[in-house]
């Protein structure tokens, strides 16, 4: 029942040293994905860019997962620098929500993707994610003794599913996002003028399955919807209690703040941090959003820094 799973097979991960800094060395990255799409073309390789520490590395990796389209590159390569400079090999995915990425079909449409196409963004995207862990702890040759998943408004929906199915992921940040996004669209089908009992028959029927994915996990229990599997309410269950931090902007228009802390409270409650920003302009906190996204992967031993 698993969508998120994919075929076994030794990673294939092509690396090539493409920029130098003082602190930080950058690699162009592509592999084949493992599940492919037949209307992808190209965009069945995927591409990132990886950031090594020139020196002091710690073994640890933080995957950052971009939002919708192409300028949240810029905060997540900001980022992926900055941990790099401070120990921390980072990994910037280009999703397929990319431009360099999505087939013309799909970038015509922009954010007016079909079902279809929505669900099979976000399970290739999973999947990818899942594809780097693989390799970054392959037991054969580990590159990375501790990989933590960063993600970002729609990347932060990813990050949560991908750490509800990756148990191997250590630690998880939240930026941006959310879970139980079909409660406010219930709530505006109301005042379109949709019927009451249906919007309670509605959310009785996903507090249902929630409560059966509780006991026995995701992973073993049919979806009456297949959206329930692109929320990342019905992952929080299997997150447990790993380290999660969330980063959330105070009036986000996009991310209703009920959303937000309905996932907060499936998580466990764990550290949120709010901003006095709008949904984009939460960035103008980027100095301490660093810096807090630093010392919570220290304090979590996600990663152990030396000396």
């Amino acid at each position: 029942m698993n969508p998120y799973t994919y075929p076994a097979g030794e990673p294939r991960f092509s690396l090539r040293l493409d920029a130098k800094a003082r602190s930080w060395s950058r690699y162009a990255v592509d592999f084949p994905l493992a599940l492919p799409r037949s209307y992808y073309g190209e965009g069945n390789t995927v591409r990132g860019e990886l950031y090594r520490p020139v020196r002091n590395g710690n073994g640890s990796l933080a995957i950052l997962v971009h939002g919708w389209g192409d300028r949240i590159l810029i905060p997540c390569r900001m980022l992926a620098r900055y941990l790099a400079a401070n120990g921390i090999a980072a990994y910037v995915p280009f999703l397929i929500f990319h431009s360099s990425r999505m087939p013309a079909v799909m970038k015509a449409k922009g954010y007016g993707l079909s079902p279809e196409e929505w669900w099979e963004g976000y399970q290739t995207s999973v999947i990818e994610m899942r594809q780097v862990v693989e390799w970054a702890k392959n037991p054969d040759k580990p590159a990375y003794r501790k990989v933590s998943i960063i993600g970002v408004s729609l990347g932060g929906i990813v990050a949560a599913i991908a750490m509800g199915a990756e148990k191997r992921l250590d630690a998880g940040v939240f930026i941006d996002a959310g879970g139980n996004y079909e409660t406010p669209a219930w709530r505006h089908s109301i005042q379109a003028g949709g019927s009451e009992i249906d919007y309670r028959q509605a959310r009785e029927q996903y507090a249902a399955y929630l409560a059966q994915v509780r006991e026995q996990g995701f992973a073993d229990v049919a979806a009456p919807k297949r959206s329930y599997l692109t929320d990342p309410l019905t992952f929080a269950a299997d997150i447990g209690r790993r380290p999660v931090m969330m980063i959330n902007a105070r009036w986000d228009e996009m991310i209703p703040k009920s959303a937000t802390l309905d996932m907060w409270e499936a998580l466990g409650r764990p550290p949120i941090n709010w901003y006095p920003a709008a949904h984009a302009s939460i960035w103008l906190f980027y100095p301490l959003i660093s810096r807090r996204i630093l010392e919570f992967l220290r304090n979590n031993h996600t990663i152990q820094v030396q000396s």
